[in-house]
């Protein structure tokens, strides 16, 4: 975003329905990071065309574009809105004219998980930045061509003893967000049979997983200052936790999705994220506990969740059961339904699920344009429709 339960009893979410307690926040700013593939347009394969791509990029939007890890790879990071309406409009605004640049460049911009053809750790070539080129040489293959996009919400909260306190909240509605934005089935020219191969790929990387519970603010420090005294991560920015406080933003950043194929999507997502983050700020000043999840069952949620994504089934933590993955997405919209109602959002975050129960999960529809040739080019071409559609 640019800058203006016990060990021994498995517990999970409380999805009985609550008022907002009284010391409930406004309705927080949101902003949201997007990543995005270059594709070549008649192969399929991976483009490294970032440069020539952000080199055409018009001033008003430049400063909300950059890179990302490997040179076939560009980013976007919109302003904080209270307004969903501005926050879809500068999307909307940000992946048209990426895709214009992309097509001037001779490549396709496609919102995917993954690159199709290419394996998340397939050499490609990385960008010409001093960071990344230090964590490559750190980091060796692990960080060998680092093909995954994802999708990023920062809320803000800028207290950072509640941004720690929320994130505990979090933990373990994280695998149902991901159920709703699964969108990389495919790497290395082969279904993955995950509906995000991102989620899989990249928890290779120290920290890339569920948040742990912290006690506090100061907890929470100490542990990120021990990692960087192991060498696990580099420095604070390498935090790659499903939920974290921002290291250089006044936010709780919600980072489990892969990026979503449309902007409606993107937005309805960060309508959720924001509503969810609301509603546990609100439980975290009036006192209440986080819920503890045992961590086993809390990690084997999030597998299942990368696995079926909501065309199958999900770990519901309060049973230790397995249940229709729409199940648990209800269990959320009745969680924040207050929320949502409190921002003018619910009509809005309504209609996106029943879409995505009409025509499926962005791997769905991903499988589907695959299943109508066996040509991943078809993939290509799908996904970069869904992604800037008035780029032409």
């Amino acid at each position: 975003m640019a800058q203006q339960g016990s060990i021994d009893s498995p517990a999970g979410p409380d999805t009985a329905p609550r008022t907002q307690p009284p010391s409930s926040p406004a309705v927080l700013p949101v902003g949201v990071e997007e990543e995005f593939f270059l594709m070549d347009p008649d192969t399929g394969q991976t483009a490294p065309r970032a440069s020539a791509v952000l080199a055409t990029v018009r001033p008003r939007q430049r400063e909300l574009t950059q890179r990302e890890f490997t040179a076939c790879q560009v980013e976007i990071a919109s302003n904080p809105h209270t307004d969903l309406g501005l926050l879809r409009a500068e999307l909307t605004d940000l992946r048209t004219e990426l895709a214009r640049a992309a097509r001037d460049a001779g490549c396709r911009l496609i919102a995917s998980g993954s690159a199709p053809l290419e394996h998340s750790a397939s050499g490609a070539r990385l960008t010409d930045n001093p960071r990344y080129k230090w964590m490559a040489h750190e980091y060796g293959a692990m960080a060998r061509g680092e093909n995954c996009c994802g999708c990023h919400v920062h809320v803000e909260v800028p207290d950072r003893e509640e941004a720690v306190q929320v994130c505990n909240h979090l933990r373990p509605w994280l695998p149902t967000l991901l159920t709703l934005t699964v969108n990389s089935p495919f790497t290395g020219g082969a279904d993955s049979r995950y509906g995000s191969w991102r989620a899989m790929a990249f928890s290779r990387w120290p920290s890339a997983e569920l948040p742990p519970y912290f006690d506090t603010a100061a907890d929470y420090t100490a542990t990120l200052q021990a990692l960087i005294g192991s060498g696990a991560i580099l420095d604070e920015a390498m935090v790659y936790w499903l939920a974290r406080p921002s290291h250089h933003l006044p936010t709780v950043e919600v980072r489990v999705g892969d990026v979503c194929p449309t902007v409606e999507e993107s937005v309805a997502f960060a309508a959720l994220v924001r509503a969810l983050v609301t509603t546990v700020l609100g439980d975290v000043r009036a006192g209440v506990p986080a819920p503890r999840p045992h961590e086993p069952l809390l990690h084997a949620a999030y597998w299942r969740a990368a696995r079926d994504g909501l065309e199958g089934q999900g770990l519901e933590l309060t049973s230790a059961t397995l249940v229709p993955a729409w199940r648990l997405a209800e269990q959320l919209l009745e969680r924040v339904r207050p929320a949502l109602s409190a921002a003018g959002d619910t009509d809005m975050v309504v209609d996106h699920l029943s879409r995505l129960r009409e025509t499926g999960s962005g791997a769905a529809r991903q499988r589907a344009a695959f299943a109508e040739r066996g040509s991943f080019a078809d993939v290509v071409t799908a996904l970069s429709r869904q992604t800037a559609p008035l780029a032409g």
